[in-house]
């Protein structure tokens, strides 16, 4: 049998690198995916050095053409990270930048819908796994979180819909909605390169989630027996009750 193969998006940083570090671990190849070449590359090339399989390709999941052509290019696929998204600025509902709105929509929504339907196939084939990394920003809104919230609660439904949709077909779809994890850049991109900003967000949160403890979950869920479907798994750091509740120290 073929090696497992796991095609991870947004692989360059945060959650899809680390991801991609704890499957290929796990012994899956793992196609790494993301818009910036040199970061998945370098990648791959640390994964290999340390003995793993590891393919870079360079993809930006809101362009469907190069999405059908990557997909063409797949012999197999056991699992599917749709990783990539994120979040663009906190402004209100009455002043939002509809500009944001659409990369959101396009980045978080479309890019899982255009990965899921373009390597159904090959997941069918393989009776493989859709994992859907959406966030608890699609289960409960908040002020100033608009635009990411109705992206993510979009993203949601995708996962929940094609669950109903595939019932009696060998896929799995599992969700993991994140709470507050600390990477590099999500943060920092959603201020616009604002470092305090950023910053501010974390302050006083003595542990946060991180990359890893995210990639762990997923990689745990995928590595279940296969009939186990883990259809929707809530990670957040203990400090975090809700996304409006946080414990803070001083």
């Amino acid at each position: 049998m073929s090696t497992r193969t796991a095609v991870i998006t947004g692989a360059s940083s945060g959650i899809g690198a680390a991801t991609a570090r704890q499957l290929a671990a796990a012994g899956y190849r793992v196609v790494l995916t993301a818009r910036r070449a040199d970061r998945i590359q370098a990648l791959a090339d640390e994964l290999t050095a340390a003995g793993h399989q590891a393919v870079p390709h360079a993809l930006d999941v809101t362009d469907r053409a190069a999405v059908d052509a990557f997909a063409a290019t797949q012999d197999r696929v056991d699992v599917l990270v749709n990783n990539a998204g994120g979040a663009l600025g906190t402004d209100p509902v009455a002043t939002a930048d509809p500009a944001d709105w659409r990369a959101m929509y396009e980045v978080n929504v479309l890019g899982v819908l255009n990965l899921t339907q373009a390597l159904l196939p090959r997941l069918t084939e393989a009776e493989g796994t859709v994992v859907v990394l959406s966030s608890t920003a699609a289960l409960a809104t908040y002020e100033g979180g608009g635009g990411y919230v109705a992206a993510k609660h979009a993203a949601h439904v995708i996962a929940e819909t094609l669950r109903l949709e595939l019932c009696g077909r060998p896929v799995r779809v599992i969700e993991i909605a994140p709470g507050m994890v600390k990477t590099d850049e999500f943060a920092l991109t959603r201020f616009r390169g604002d470092e305090d900003k950023a910053a501010a967000v974390y302050a006083g949160v003595a542990e946060p989630l991180t990359a890893d403890d995210i990639a762990d979950t997923v990689t745990w869920a995928v590595t279940r027996p296969p009939h186990v479907n883990v259809d929707l798994l809530v990670v957040r750091p203990r400090a975090q009750a809700s996304n409006y509740k946080v414990h803070r120290e001083a």
